[in-house]
């Protein structure tokens, strides 16, 4: 069994909680469909101290700047998605994390490589050239609509995009065809193990099995959020809201303070939100990829009332664009939309329910863990005695930034 096992190196971010979700759920599901014979690590390059500081600072100020400065985050995001700002950027980010990812691969030997965040793809194919030895590597997409040319790098051995939208966007951007397989982003695999009925759920939970349940999922990522649920919270008629702060506890402390005149149950956080989403008529959340995704896996109609200018602005496109939820703008639509949901016999909830169903792709775990495995079966490919393509420039420019590759191969030798 031992000389069986498959290795397999996940390599994501904590830019946001949806890259690291992905690489949490395709490592569950590759757990769950191969067990002790396929080892999985989840590492996250930008945490280490040889990262410049201002790549693991974007992490931890990821919220301050796309709230503080949305224009700025949205002009960027405009302005690098060309295709010479993009290669120039490539180009920078080699010297950058060259060191940090041959030591991952030195360390784990990985026999295939996922990564769940796209600035890793060009530095991973200079560290396969230099040691003339190259891994089988993927990336996942983590965003249903707008997508930033960099994630489509055309070294990768596949790109698994979330729908045929993003396929012919990486089309038009050069992406081979071949490349890119269309498998949904990969959500908790316990979306798909959930038989229960709603009303079951609920009364598991504690909660009323005869109302009309919103669920709600803030955190420091979602504004507007208390002012909606103000809102909700006088509507008078029959219903319940469950609320999760996302781990945001000045959130969490205000929700206590108000005075519910509605069946409302709080949680702080929650590891359930799989079973919530299934117990739940619909949701009120941001435009995130990670929740959208999970939502449209549950065919959980969505009222979004916060986008991230950049790529949630086309997640958001993309729920309403397919019927199956409301971009909401302020407290007076959100009780528009709950009004419209509940009328004549909830006709237009059921159908965007029945649209969020038909869009989710609640198995993409599973099949982007096959794939993985197949690709680890096949191994590494030895190019040692073979001309590589760029090589030269390549150790040019690790030379010119101080790159000590040659050190880091001889060392490699010696083991």
């Amino acid at each position: 069994m031992e000389n069986q096992m498959k290795r397999i190196l996940i390599l994501t971010a904590d830019a946001g909680f949806g890259h690291r979700s992905a690489a949490n759920a395709v490592a569950a599901a590759l757990h769950e469909l191969y067990g002790d014979a396929c080892q999985v690590e989840i590492e996250n390059p930008l945490e280490d101290k040889r990262t410049p500081a201002f790549l693991r600072e974007t992490q931890s100020d990821y919220d301050r700047i796309v709230r503080e400065m949305p224009d700025l985050y949205r002009v960027g995001f405009g302005a690098s998605d060309k295709l010479v700002p993009s290669a120039i950027l490539e180009s920078a980010l080699i010297p950058m994390l060259f060191e940090p990812l041959w030591d991952l691969i030195e360390t784990y030997k990985p026999d295939a490589i996922l990564t769940t965040f796209p600035i890793y793809q060009a530095p991973l194919t200079a560290v396969f050239s230099i040691k003339k030895v190259f891994t089988p590597f993927f990336t996942v997409i983590t965003d249903l609509s707008t997508i930033h040319r960099i994630w489509f790098h055309r070294k990768v051995d596949a790109c698994f995009v979330p729908n045929e939208q993003v396929y012919s966007l990486g089309a038009s951007y050069g992406m081979p065809y071949r490349k890119m397989i269309v498998t949904g982003i990969p959500v908790n695999p316990l979306i798909t193990k959930e038989r229960r009925s709603p009303n079951e759920l609920r009364a598991g939970l504690g909660w009323s099995t005869d109302l009309f349940t919103v669920l709600a999922v803030g955190s420091r990522r979602v504004e507007g959020l208390t002012k909606i649920l103000n809102v909700f919270n006088h509507y008078g008629s029959p219903l319940q809201l469950v609320v999760v702060a996302g781990k945001d506890e000045e959130l969490y402390r205000t929700l206590q303070q108000i005075e519910w005149h509605i069946p409302t149950h709080l949680y702080e956080y929650t590891d359930q939100i799989p079973i919530f989403m299934h117990a739940a008529d619909a949701i009120v959340c941001k435009a995130g990829g990670l929740i959208v995704t999970e939502s449209l896996a549950c065919g959980l109609p969505m009222m979004l009332i916060d986008v991230i200018p950049g790529q949630e602005t086309g997640n958001a496109e993309f729920v309403v664009s397919n019927g199956a939820g409301e971009l909401v703008e302020d407290p007076i639509i959100a009780l528009e939309t709950l009004t419209h949901w509940l009328l004549n016999d909830r006709a237009l909830l059921k159908q965007q329910a029945k649209n969020a169903q038909r869009l989710g792709r609640p198995y993409a775990a599973y099949r982007v863990a096959r794939l993985l495995w197949r690709a680890a079966e096949r191994g590494v490919s030895d190019r040692t005695h073979k001309r590589i393509n760029g090589r030269p420039l390549l150790i040019k420019l690790l030379d010119q930034s101080r790159i000590a590759w040659r050190k880091q191969i001889q060392q490699t030798d010696k083991r």
